[in-house]
């Protein structure tokens, strides 16, 4: 199976409470690589964003209000190209399983992720980010169609 990326990518930015400064910092250094390219964001970082970037980001609820869901769901339906999320590895989140689930669909649907600013800068600069690109997705077809036991 595969998926395939159009020019115009789909980004969600997302960012725990203390990585939103370095977020934002990355953002306006690379703003000119985001203009072509269709912005969401968790509520809190979507609203921060917006208003220092000038770009329209369409804002979805915040991250432990059901935000990270949000994000998920958008991956799992093929809505959403990449994902940047700034994770706070040193603070414990109220809503770390929602995390540990946003990181497992986007391995799980062969997402590209970003979870600090270098690899941001790496992803950035790869020719895919203006360019088609078709992803590989693994088949589950075996695990869809397993046999359920009955109860």
């Amino acid at each position: 199976m595969e998926r395939i990326l159009g020019p115009r990518k789909r980004i969600a930015l997302v960012a725990h409470d203390h990585k939103k400064e370095e977020l934002l910092h990355w953002t306006m250094t690379n703003k000119d690589k985001l203009v072509p390219h269709t912005l969401f964001a968790t509520g809190t970082t979507g609203t921060i964003l917006e208003q220092a970037l000038q770009l329209p980001i369409q804002k979805l609820l915040s991250g432990p209000l059901g935000g990270d869901q949000q994000i998920g769901a958008m991956i799992a339906e093929d809505k959403l190209d990449i994902l940047i999320f700034f994770w706070d590895p040193m603070e414990a989140q109220p809503h770390d399983p929602d995390v540990k689930a946003l990181l497992r669909l986007s391995a799980t649907y062969n997402l590209p992720v970003a979870c600090n600013a270098a690899t941001a800068d790496f992803m950035f600069a790869a020719p895919f980010m203006t360019q088609e690109y078709t992803a590989v997705q693994t088949d589950y077809s075996t695990y869809l169609k397993r046999h359920l036991l009955s109860t």
